[in-house]
């Protein structure tokens, strides 16, 4: 979802009525998967008991069945046990890269949005350059000139998502600094950097929070492209996107080497999206 098509569903969400958080089967689940990722990313030792790098000798290419939920790969490695300890490879890389557009491109529409003038030209040009660039392209181009892996990858993912913190910070920051509440805090003789931190900031951040947690999604869906195409978490360490592409070579004999990460892949990713849906509307 690009930056246009949040504000948009921001928009809609604040137009229409909000049903309840307890009749909407859909959140509850969203917020299922998103923590069972979670644990698994903290504790994976609770989830399984086989090793994610070790393999049974005999054992590859086993189909779903009893001791092996979803079977086994070509180096007869447990498929179960290597999604749930690469979820701490996906989240922890995604976290990094939503931390790192969060930070940095929060801070430069804070700055441009507040101080205005010729700063905010330049910063927001600079945006546009960078928001003219494909964020694959992008990424893929900052981790080549940094090399390859996950550390890597995480950092050039953040790289691409700093333009759009940038443009939602500044305008929020652009909107309510002439709002009439602030405005009339300027009037009764707040100093600019009492307004900023006291109104300005708390009100201008809760959308761009929001839009953290699509983000934390879509950063999930550019590690896993990149670990796919190779230029992310090398073997054999079980990223998701490396499940798939590892699997692709066998479709026609082992089809839940791609089915199975895939599924997961997906379902985290719209798990992310509905709650940031969700965190859109309460805090509006």
């Amino acid at each position: 979802m690009s930056l246009v098509d949040y504000a948009s569903a921001r928009q809609k969400t604040a137009a229409t009525p909000r049903r309840s958080f307890s009749v909407q089967p859909g959140l509850w689940l969203a917020w299922l998967v998103m923590i069972a990722a979670l644990l698994a990313a903290v504790a994976p030792g609770v989830f399984t008991d086989y090793s994610a790098t070790d393999g049974v000798a005999g054992a590859q290419r086993l189909a779903p069945q009893l001791g092996h939920w979803l079977g086994t790969d070509q180096l007869g490695r447990d498929l179960y046990a290597r999604i749930i300890y690469g979820a701490s490879h996906s989240l922890s890389a995604a976290l990094i890269a939503v931390a790192m557009g969060l930070i940095v491109g929060t801070a430069l529409g804070v700055l441009a949005g507040s101080i205005g003038g010729r700063t905010e030209s330049w910063l927001m040009r600079a945006v546009d350059v960078l928001l003219s660039i494909p964020s694959l392209l992008l990424s893929l181009s900052v981790l080549i000139l940094m090399g390859f892996g996950t550390l890597h990858a995480a950092l050039a993912v953040g790289v691409a998502s700093i333009a759009s913190f940038s443009r939602l910070a500044r305008g929020e920051v652009v909107r309510i600094r002439h709002s009439e509440y602030v405005e009339a805090a300027f009037g009764s003789g707040g100093r600019f950097s009492t307004v900023l931190w006291r109104h300005i900031l708390p009100n201008a951040l809760t959308p761009v929070i929001a839009y953290a947690a699509l983000q934390f999604g879509q950063a999930i869906l550019a590690l896993s492209t990149l670990s796919f195409l190779g230029y992310g978490t090398p073997p054999p360490a079980p990223e998701w996107g490396l499940l798939i592409a590892e699997g692709r070579n066998y479709l026609a004999t082992a089809w839940w080497l791609t089915t199975f990460p895939g599924v997961v892949v997906i379902a985290v990713v719209l798990s992310a999206n509905r709650i940031s849906q969700q965190l859109s509307g309460v805090r509006r």
